[in-house]
């Protein structure tokens, strides 16, 4: 699923409302389109736990109910894992909600000594300056401003379970929390950094997952964007 791009899963999730019965309000004009909005949408190759998108409808519905119908109607491995209604006056928009990305990545073929060298070059550069081709050409950007954390996961760690389908080689894990601006710094871009300050380049394509999205605190917490619109009973945040 990681490879399904971003315009593959609007596809199958407009087919997805359609399928449910969602009463979906659509944009006026010439063309209307189904009210859908996305909130940083994973890139293409990469793999994420935490998506989070808003949609308008005409009529009100119970989240719980719709959130059970457009799971049912959407591919496996595509899942809805939660629905909220929010406010008509709303708390802002849900990009508002997100600045920061939680990320775990798998580098297949390099140890946990090698990529804690290179990690610890790139936390101590000033700037690590990359060059990305976008739709205006390429672009250079420093990646070292928007990492927030990036750190090798430990053989005490908790989080450190077996990498995905690696068993016969060294495989380090990289657990990356990135801000997410203008331009956006993807873990692609943190890896292309690691190489420019460090020469590290995994043999094999590295694997990485979006664990989670949400608003910084000044307290260090992630504050995941969905609380505000949950009952009070179970708005929380979660420390970084």
């Amino acid at each position: 699923m990681r490879f399904t791009s971003h315009r593959d899963f609007a596809r199958a999730f407009e087919r997805a409302l359609l399928r449910a019965n969602v009463p979906i309000a659509y944009s006026q004009g010439f063309s209307p389109h189904p009210k859908v909005s996305y909130a940083s949408a994973a890139p293409t190759g990469v793999a994420s736990e935490a998506e989070y998108l808003e949609i308008g409808l005409r009529a009100k519905v119970d989240p719980a109910e719709l959130r059970l119908a457009l799971d049912a109607a959407l591919s496996p491995g595509l899942d809805v894992l939660e629905a909220v209604q929010s406010p008509l006056n709303g708390g802002g928009s849900l990009a508002d909600r997100i600045d920061i990305g939680i990320w775990r990545v798998e580098l297949p073929g390099i140890t946990p000594g090698d990529a804690s060298v290179a990690v610890r070059a790139f936390l101590d550069a000033g700037e690590v300056l990359v060059e990305r081709l976008t739709k205006q050409g390429r672009r250079t950007f420093d990646t070292r401003a928007a990492v927030v954390r990036l750190a090798v996961v430990g053989s005490d760690s908790a989080a450190a379970d077996v990498p995905s389908e690696v068993t016969d080689i060294p495989c380090a894990i990289l657990d990356l929390v990135v801000r997410q601006g203008t331009p956006t710094v993807r873990p692609d871009d943190v890896l292309s950094g690691l190489r420019v300050v460090a020469d590290l380049e995994p043999p094999v394509p590295p694997r990485a997952t979006r664990l989670a999205q949400g608003v910084l605190t000044e307290q260090g917490e992630l504050v995941d964007p969905l609380a505000a619109d949950r009952p009070a009973a179970v708005v929380g945040a979660s420390s970084l």
